[in-house]
């Protein structure tokens, strides 16, 4: 793996403009934790990552189609940029061998610590997901209100039940406590959507006080818009932001049905509805819905949030629905071409992760489609660049399930092709397509209009056809 990515960078600062004996302690094994630790390294600071080891290892596998993450990984590890450690049993054990140093100006260095000067801690970052799997909020709480230095600032990061970080904060005795949410992040290109946020909120404990957050300054005038409030409203934001993008995709779900029946192309229709500056073209294609981690959570958590507080949310209770129903519309829709006579048949998949230039396949529809494929004995024939390592993993004792090198070896063989994700920088091949003449459902609308004029066989995509 090259190691040297990230020379010609143009937000690779040089070292010696930072104090090499100070550190970031980051705490977490998560993709944004990993991500942290590698931009912020990339800024020239140097990184303690605590985490389960095994599980931050997982990770760093699970994402190994982040090439340009993975490279810049190894390289700040090698050179000692990043030392990621074990999480300690307690937070009071982490904490204590720090303010040797920083509070106590004492000589003595913590066996953890193997450095020439002593660190010097510039910020403590939690990732609040992978806290809860080895300490308890109580504890490290305590451990960090006992702490000496209450001078230095802490931020926290993840999605949570609104509300609660705020509650956290409020229960800190230190005053630059700040919340981070990762709104600005993008599987499969982690590291630059960091670098280039195109979005940082910024909580804060302490209103105004984001001048003690030096080492993060560069990330926030990078920005192309930044929101800094209160830790509560930030939460709000983060929540009511991933909520909108959610109901967006399931309006235009919900739309592709009725398009269907008035043999409209539910693409042309996005496209013009992009044109209104009042709507904006993101979030508007119509698909298999939405998968990965963060909108799924963030959906349960508005959910337990509304049920804390004796609320009903009817329109969240429907995206929610609309989002699982439209994963098995691509498999009703090959059922019924068929006109359910599909036992014992051979189809390929294209894609299987949740979203094209992603690796991980956390709530694709290619599960479910799976599971009904081999209900009726179905052999399954999988291309997936990306996904491929999770798939294996997941699947691999099923013998009706065979991963193929090429999306067009063994066309021969098949029935039918199903489309899940697929990159638009990759130019599907008509003609070979076209060799088998077979139906193509695609549930992610990847065809243009052209293509699919194109098509010797049928097509059936998410509110459009042939």
């Amino acid at each position: 793996m090259s190691t040297d990515v990230s020379h010609n960078h143009h937000y690779h600062y040089e070292l010696s403009l930072f104090n090499k004996a100070d550190v970031c302690v980051l705490i977490g094994h998560s993709i944004e934790a990993i991500t942290s630790a590698v931009v912020l390294a990339s800024l020239g600071q140097r990184i303690h990552l605590y985490a389960d080891l095994d599980i931050l290892s997982q990770q760093l596998h699970q994402y190994g189609f982040e090439h340009h993450l993975q490279a810049l990984w190894q390289m700040y590890q090698q050179q000692q940029m990043i030392v990621s450690q074990a999480l300690p049993s307690s937070a009071d054990r982490l904490i204590q061998g720090y303010e040797k140093t920083n509070c106590a100006n004492s000589d003595e260095v913590d066996n953890n610590h193997d450095h020439a000067e002593p660190p010097v801690v510039e910020l403590y970052w939690l990732f609040l997901n992978s806290m809860r799997t080895s300490w308890t909020e109580d504890h490290w709480i305590t451990a960090f209100n006992h702490s000496n230095c209450q001078a230095l600032p802490l931020i926290m990061s993840g999605i949570e039940q609104l509300g609660d970080v705020s509650a956290l904060a409020q229960r800190l005795q230190r005053a630059w406590v700040y919340y981070v949410p990762f709104v600005f992040l993008k599987d499969g290109d982690t590291y630059n959507s960091m670098l280039n946020p195109s979005l940082w909120l910024l909580g804060e404990k302490t209103a105004n006080s984001s001048n003690h957050l030096q080492v993060l300054k560069p990330l926030m005038q990078q920005a192309r818009a930044t929101h800094h409030s209160d830790i509560a409203t930030i939460e709000f934001a983060r929540s009511s932001i991933m909520a909108m993008l959610a109901t967006r995709v399931s309006f235009m779900n919900e739309m592709s049905r009725l398009a269907d029946s008035q043999q409209v192309d539910i693409k042309q229709v996005s496209h013009i509805m992009g044109l209104d500056e009042r709507v904006g073209s993101s979030y508007l294609q119509a698909g298999w819905g939405f998968g990965g981690n963060t909108l799924p959570a963030e959906l349960s958590r508005l959910q337990q949030s509304s049920q804390t507080h004796s609320l009903e949310m009817p329109l969240l209770d429907s995206i929610i629905h609309i989002n699982e129903d439209q994963k098995e519309l691509i498999f009703r829709k090959f059922w019924q071409y068929f006109d359910g006579f599909i036992d014992n048949k051979t189809v390929m998949i294209w894609g299987g992760s949740y979203k094209s230039g992603s690796g991980r396949t956390a709530g694709s529809a290619i599960h479910p489609l799976l599971d009904l494929l081999w209900s009726y004995n179905i052999r399954t024939l999988i291309y997936s660049d990306k996904a491929q390592p999770e798939l294996v993993s997941l699947y691999n004792q099923q013998p009706l399930f065979k991963l193929i090198a090429s999306p067009y070896h063994q066309m021969n063989e098949a029935q039918a092709i199903f489309i899940i994700s697929w990159s638009p920088r990759d130019e599907l091949d008509i003609a070979k397509i076209n060799q088998q003449a077979m139906p193509v459902f695609d549930a992610q609308n990847a065809l243009t209009r052209t293509q699919i004029k194109q098509l010797v066989g049928d097509y059936r995509g998410i509110g459009r056809s042939n």
